[in-house]
């Protein structure tokens, strides 16, 4: 093992620093580092990650902006911006635990992509629905989320494997907090438990069909459907 290439972090409420040694050298105590493409923090949120994403997918649109806003039909435009651009904002975005300020982001970003597609700048005062209406979308991208959430959950809950376990296990013993404000932390079904507790979310995803039926193709909106 490579003492000085090594590093260790803490994930925790508390992330005071651990103290390892090898060959009398204490490795490094770090805050984040980067795994498998993604940003793990050492208080467990996903808002460095959301960040860092958002900015890779506009980089992304920005070399590939004369195809996005050329003349090629609207629809062909859309998928190649979900396609091109979104790709890369959503990588990872199954294990994301997405707090109010998290999803504000992910509704600007998307709100940014067709803004640009159609060429519209902030000094038009244009509003968000009427973008939407332009480009014929609505807001799509939390459910899109939710969706890719849901699936690879459903996978997780239908199999006896060590994630399964994680979600649902608990660890013993830990430090007691007191004094503490604010609410509750987000988990990371939160989302998905919204309407339904978890043991009735367990039984409909060890049933594929029921699965499918609630986080489908078919759900969330869609297409902005407008009369003449």
């Amino acid at each position: 093992m490579n003492v000085e290439k090594t590093k260790v972090m803490r994930i925790s409420r508390q992330p005071f620093p651990v103290k390892i040694m090898i060959n009398q050298k204490q490795l490094e105590n770090v805050e984040s580092f980067k795994y498998l493409c993604s940003i793990l923090t050492n208080n467990g949120r996903c808002s460095c990650e959301n960040k860092c994403r958002i900015a890779m997918a506009k980089g992304a649109f920005n070399k590939k902006k004369t195809l996005f806003t050329g003349t090629l039909d609207l629809e062909l435009r859309k998928k190649l911006v979900k396609c091109y651009t979104w790709s890369i904002a959503l990588y990872g975005v199954e294990t994301w635990t997405l707090r109010a300020v998290d999803q504000t982001h992910m509704k600007s970003f998307e709100m940014w992509c067709w803004r640009r597609m159609e060429k519209i700048s902030w000094t038009d005062h244009v509003r968000n629905e009427e973008v939407l209406l332009r480009v014929k979308e609505q807001r799509n991208i939390l459910h899109e989320i939710r969706k890719r959430k849901a699936n690879w959950t459903g996978q997780i809950l239908r199999r006896n494997c060590l994630l399964q376990r994680v979600i649902e296990g608990k660890i013993q013993g830990g430090i007691e907090v007191t004094g503490r404000q604010g609410k509750r932390r987000r988990k990371l079904l939160d989302d998905l438990k919204e309407r339904r507790e978890y043991s009735h979310l367990k039984e409909e995803a060890l049933d594929r069909t029921m699965w499918r039926a609630r986080f489908g193709r078919g759900f969330g909106p869609v297409v902005r459907q407008t009369t003449e």
